[in-house]
């Protein structure tokens, strides 16, 4: 049978609140089946460093709701592909972690409940260029819990035995990347991951790229737009010019590099500052945080970030809004977060990042206030980036891809416009309008 093609987004979404507002738990009513003692159970599925400390502190704290905490791989082939089989077979937990490229994906899938009227209260405490990533259609799908602005992490000891100065623009980048190479032959002051396009798609966002929008009902795509050309040719000359690693991403490769001095820095997010930390424990006082490179003027893009979702059919609605609402915005829960000494979040939520800047110990970075270049960083996040509708398949598009950048079989810029088409083919194939 022939799918029945749906006009544009705002068609989609509005079929998606109906079939949602069925049977939908409101009003903050606890809905759905509870022990004999009166206490509903929330089924939780995530990954994010601390969660289990999070959610031991909310049970402790809390008598009618406990959740059950699982947890699980992230990426699509892990824990995301493990929660769309749970929905399509009925089982899905009530809460699940879901990073901001998904929202839409998962929205457009008839995966995830409108929580909308359970989340009107605390809208205002997000930056609108945060919240919006949540919503779709003019109704909220998710619950933010972080912001994930880029920043740059670099070998302190190393950049002033070297009289290397820290990069401010791209140009200075390139710059200190041949002074290390040439400092040191076998050591890169960065990487080029080609398993991760997220990173791809960071640099593209800073630049001023918006790969995605709406225009006339319709979704507009534009991967090969003109600020990621840019990126593209800039990363495809720094491959070429073996002025930087080219390695998988988190990879024992990559650890071992910087381990060995072999990488003297990394362009990644908040969240990075605790994973060099658990894993490089011998190089305590030799890092150091600084804004990310840019193009002229102060910029950054989102490197990841994490949001709570509901699934459509879970039967605790407002019970789940409610702890996903204690997990992001109280001050217990960041001092769980943090406190479990492996993740260092930056809350989505500008008022509480002074209880996660006391809370992170910053001994391994000499003392620096890394929490202050954060939000720094925060505050130069470009505006009017949208994650599209199928970003699944538009980030295993680019893996495909990036492996032939990496091999020198592609160039770069090449890869945007394989994965513009691949793209608006899917989005067609989903029976949704769409400008190329």
């Amino acid at each position: 049978m022939k799918r029945k093609r749906v006009a544009g987004v705002t068609g989609l979404l509005a079929a998606l609140a109906l079939q949602t507002a069925c049977g939908s738990g409101s009003g903050g009513q606890h809905d759905g089946a509870s022990d004999g003692a009166g206490v509903e159970h929330v089924v939780f599925w995530g990954w994010a460093k601390g969660t289990k400390q999070v959610v031991d502190a909310f049970n402790k704290s809390h008598k009618d709701i406990q959740v059950t905490f699982e947890e699980i791989p992230s990426g699509n082939a892990g824990g995301y592909a493990k929660f769309a089989n749970a929905v399509k077979a009925g089982n899905a937990p009530d809460l699940m972690s879901v990073e901001y490229p998904q929202v839409p994906d998962f929205v457009t899938q008839g995966a995830l409940r409108d929580i909308t009227a359970e989340t009107a209260d605390i809208k205002a405490k997000y930056p609108p260029s945060v919240f919006g990533l949540v919503e779709l259609g003019g109704k909220t799908w998710s619950i933010p819990l972080d912001a994930a602005p880029q920043v740059f992490f670099y070998r302190k000891d190393l950049f002033e035995k070297n009289k290397i100065q820290v990069p401010k623009t791209w140009d200075d980048f390139r710059k200190a990347a041949e002074q290390v190479k040439k400092a040191d032959p076998q050591a890169r002051l960065g990487s080029f991951h080609p398993d991760d396009p997220n990173l791809l798609a960071t640099y593209a966002w800073q630049a001023g790229a918006k790969w995605f929008g709406s225009e006339g009902g319709s979704w507009k795509v534009a991967i090969d737009d003109e600020p990621t050309k840019k990126v593209a040719a800039y990363w495809d000359g720094m491959i070429k010019d073996d002025l930087v690693k080219v390695q998988p991403t988190l990879s024992q490769e990559w650890i071992a590099s910087i381990a060995q001095d072999q990488m003297w820095g990394y362009l990644g997010a908040n969240w990075a500052a605790g994973m060099i930390k658990s894993n490089n424990a011998p190089l305590s006082g030799k890092w150091a945080v600084a804004p990310a490179p840019n193009w002229g003027t102060p910029a950054s893009g989102m490197f990841g970030g994490t949001t709570y979702a509901v699934s459509k059919d879970s039967k605790h609605v407002a019970a789940a809004v409610e702890a996903a609402k204690w997990f992001t915005g109280t001050p217990e829960a960041w001092t769980a977060r943090l406190g479990s000494g492996t993740s260092s979040a930056f809350p989505a939520i500008p008022d509480l990042v002074p209880v996660a800047a006391k809370t992170f110990d910053t001994a391994y970075y000499g003392g620096q206030d890394i929490y202050g270049v954060f939000s720094e960083a925060y505050t130069t996040i470009q505006p009017g980036w949208t994650w599209g509708p199928s970003m699944v398949q538009v980030l295993t598009s680019f893996k495909d891809r990036l492996g032939q950048v990496a091999t020198g079989s592609a160039s770069l810029p090449d890869v945007l416009g394989a994965v513009q088409a691949d793209t608006v083919n899917e989005i067609k194939g989903r029976g949704l309008a769409v400008t190329p």
